[in-house]
């Protein structure tokens, strides 16, 4: 079994804390973010290499601000404070942290003091980015100061003997001039991380673990064709053989010839065990009517796990069933913070009937999109579907404002198609992370020829994004927008309307619904 060294991200509400797991995860480091409320025990059996306390919103003086367990300061592991995390780790060894008369938002200039390790090769008077009201006014005994910039005269910190750090400012965020620097040196120079979080090691680790979970049992894997179902059942495949079936629900609401194409895919080239089961009008029967897109949401979840176990009860032995959940699902739709409220169900992680029987199989449910495509790729898997857009779970019904209907789906489906098949031909498909588009439950004049039109509103959305945490719009060429629209209102009979969605992730959502 693979040993997996980790480093443990303690979250305090930050922001920017997928940022941090995203910068180790690029170093090639494993990391997991956890509540600021886990307990001590459950550090323990991590057995982190090294421990990041995250930025946070809040004053430490704050009524119910998240408080830090002293007793991870006794665990004689490296720590790095961030902001909030500078600032509680000092409250809680001693130190003095007050309201800062000039409150430090944006760039600042990082003059470094000494040579600490933590500033290893980074130059002077790099530009860093700040974000905070409070500062540290005194030192924690055994501390010195590595860093000052011009608002904050102890703007970096350390503890030699006990590798214990912190800094003000946010090295995860581009802004950050050095700050990729900074990280590295924080997790192979004080860590001592070896930098061994390969694609080819995970794949290792996840077959043997899967082989021990499931033993001489059947698994059913819920294989939508995406890329990230698709990359988990051909590496559930490689740990257990034929003792997979994956089982193809058609719920009626996917991209124009999709349950086709998936078919052939997995008969033709994986050879893998596979069922087609059309559901389609289930799934449509229980949407009618239905406007709220969370309520879609788990209507689709639930019917989706329901016609799962009508499938599973139909195979002898069945006990695991396999999903692509990914780590931007589970942090979205549980909240790592303790105190955020949920932004929407994804319907591989919320909505799972209490009665399911099946245990899951999750290999992606710590992994980042980028890194299963990494490990589509080390399995073999070409390229040109590895780098296929992210499809939503409840695929377009959620695309769909309002109602969906047999009509709708069609008209979308369409539109969908020669929207993306433009951009393909355009040469930029793989310039955006994910593209397509949405059904407005809204009719306008037009005039087609010498006639009066009263047709639908289809509005296109691209953009480009890491990871789906955040997302800005893609700027497209001005002419292959207008041939977009131009081909699509031409040739789809229902829509005389097209509008380009230029809204970044925060404050909407990439998905509309």
């Amino acid at each position: 079994m693979f040993n997996r060294e980790t480093i443990l991200i303690i979250d305090f509400g930050s922001q920017f804390t997928q940022l941090i797991a995203r910068r180790i995860r690029e170093s090639k480091v494993y990391c997991e973010i956890h509540s600021h409320m886990i307990s001590i025990e459950e550090i323990k059996k991590l057995n982190p290499i090294g421990i990041i306390l995250s930025g946070g919103p809040m004053s430490v003086y704050d009524e119910n601000s998240p408080a830090l367990d002293n007793n991870i300061l006794s665990l004689q592991k490296p720590i790095l404070g961030i902001c909030y995390g500078l600032q509680i780790l000092c409250k809680n060894l001693g130190g003095k942290v007050e309201s800062a008369k000039d409150r430090e938002y944006g760039k600042a200039e990082l003059s470094i003091e000494g040579n600490s390790s933590l500033f290893l090769d980074v130059k002077n008077d790099s530009t860093v980015w700040m974000s905070h009201g409070d500062y540290l006014t005194n030192l924690p005994q055994g501390f010195n100061v590595i860093g000052t910039s011009h608002h904050s005269p102890i703007c970096a910190i350390e503890n030699k003997a006990k590798k214990i750090f912190g800094v003000q400012f946010h090295p995860e965020v581009v802004h950050t001039e050095e700050g990729e620097k900074i990280i590295r040196n924080f997790l192979f120079k004080i860590c001592g991380a070896k930098g061994d979080w390969t694609p080819q090691n995970f794949i290792e680790e996840s077959i043997d673990k899967i082989k021990s979970a499931v033993g001489n049992s059947k698994v059913i894997c819920a294989l939508s064709g995406g890329v990230d179902s698709t990359v988990a059942a051909v590496l559930v495949e490689k740990a257990i053989g034929d003792k997979l079936i994956c089982i193809h629900i058609d719920n009626g609401l996917m991209r124009k010839n999709e349950s086709e194409e998936v078919e052939k895919l997995f008969k033709d080239e994986y050879h893998i065990r596979f069922v087609h089961v059309n559901a389609s009008e289930k799934f449509l029967s229980r949407l009618k009517g239905v406007v709220d897109p969370e309520q879609k949401r788990k209507i689709i979840g639930n019917t989706f796990i329901e016609v799962f176990e009508e499938e599973a009860k139909k195979i002898e032995g069945v006990k695991f069933l396999v999903q692509g959940t990914l780590y931007p699902d589970v942090i979205e739709s549980v909240s790592v913070k303790g105190s955020s409220a949920t932004i929407k169900t994804h319907h591989n992680v919320g909505g799972l009937p209490k009665k399911m029987h099946l245990k899951l199989i999750e290999p992606f449910r710590e992994l980042f999109k980028d890194e299963v495509r990494n490990v589509g790729l080390s399995l073999n898997i070409p390229e040109d579907f590895i780098e296929r857009h992210p499809f939503p779970g409840p695929g377009l019904a959620v695309r769909i404002i309002g109602e969906v209907t047999k009509e709708k789906l069609d008209l979308l489906c369409e539109a969908d198609e020669i929207f993306i098949n433009e951009i393909k031909a355009a040469g930029v498909y793989n310039n955006i992370w994910q593209a397509f588009a949405v059904l407005l439950p809204i009719q306008t004049v037009g005039v087609m020829g010498d006639a009066r039109t009263y047709e639908n509103v289809l509005a296109l959305r691209a953009v480009t994004s890491v990871d789906g945490m955040t997302a800005d719009w893609f700027r497209f060429d001005d002419d292959l927008l207008a041939k977009i629209s131009n081909k699509i209102i031409n040739k789809i009979r229902g829509i005389n309307r097209i509008v380009y969605d230029i809204s970044s992730k925060p404050p909407s959502t990439i998905e509309w619904e």
